[in-house]
């Protein structure tokens, strides 16, 4: 009897060692290894790291509400979940999630997508080649270049530069190219044309003063140019063009890179205060989401430079 006692007692002992021992070897594998949010590191049967669900979240209680109008016990039980379910979830605010008041939500943001953009540029581009002719016998003809410079010269205002309104002017020369019926009413649609010219712009853009200079309009506008997929960023996740978050009754839209939000007052009432307030907030979220961007955009261009 004593004898499977002190047997019992040796097993343990030696379980004890050997998990002691896989304790080390994890944190020594897993030392510099950054999982992300909701994720952590884990040891292959090869000893190699890997990234997993977390097990089981520490039991402190700091309620959350997620954006999926979900109450969490604290932080690490929402992202714990965003990664068991593959969705993305954001914290909204701290504490339980509060009953929505009933106002209709939002409509989407007139927005000018990457494929909006992409085919105006693509309609401008067949609408220019059209225009080369050819050298002749005894004339000179007209390439590419010398078709941009003329259009350019024609709506630039002396300063060798086209702003908004003047890329614009260039644009309205041709229906066909202006012609992007995407929403029913004519007046998004004139709105959509704007935007996109602006979508124009900063995509050649190269010193940031939301002008082209005649090499950057040539550059927006080379037919060998490809642009660039540019992604919105928002609580180190990366989100594709067309994706959307909300913030109350207000609906924000990634559209270029750019965040862009809807601006109602969402508590229906007429109190210039609350109505004050709301924009407030609104304007803050607006450039809380413009300031991951920005940082994105720098991380980014830092990382290539290091390339």
């Amino acid at each position: 009897m004593m004898w499977t006692r002190w047997l019992a007692l040796a097993l343990v002992a030696v379980a004890w060692v050997h998990a002691e021992e896989e304790l080390r070897s994890k944190s020594k594998i897993c030392a510099n290894v950054f999982c992300g949010a909701g994720r952590e590191c884990a040891v292959t049967e090869k000893g190699e790291p890997t990234c997993l669900c977390i097990e089981q979240c520490k039991p402190h209680k700091r309620p959350v509400c997620g954006s999926n109008g979900k109450t969490y016990l604290n932080h690490c039980e929402l992202h714990r979940d965003a990664c068991l379910t593959g969705s993305k979830i954001q914290v909204d605010y701290d504490g339980h999630c509060k009953e929505k008041k009933s106002v209709s939500p939002s409509a989407s943001p007139v927005v000018c997508y990457q494929s909006n953009r992409d085919e105006l540029r693509r309609r401008i581009i067949q609408w220019l080649e059209a225009e080369i002719v050819p050298d002749g016998w005894f004339s000179k003809g007209s390439n590419y270049s010398e078709i941009l410079d003329k259009y350019f010269k024609n709506v630039d205002n002396g300063d060798s530069r086209l702003d908004s309104s003047e890329l614009l002017k260039f644009v309205e020369q041709n229906e066909t190219a202006i012609n992007i019926t995407t929403y029913a009413d004519q007046e998004n649609n004139k709105l959509l044309r704007g935007l996109c010219v602006d979508a124009l712009i900063e995509l050649s853009d190269e010193n940031a003063d939301w002008k082209l200079s005649f090499q950057e309009f040539l550059k927006c506008l080379n037919p060998t140019f490809n642009p660039p997929e540019k992604k919105c960023a928002l609580e180190d996740e990366t989100y594709a063009d067309g994706a959307e978050t909300e913030v109350d009754c207000n609906r924000c839209v990634c559209a270029c890179g750019n965040w862009v939000c809807t601006a109602m007052t969402c508590d229906g009432k007429n109190q210039k205060g609350a109505q004050t307030q709301t924009e407030e907030e609104m304007t803050r979220y607006v450039q809380e989401l413009q300031k991951h961007q920005e940082t994105a955009e720098k991380t980014k261009k830092t990382s290539t430079k290091e390339i």
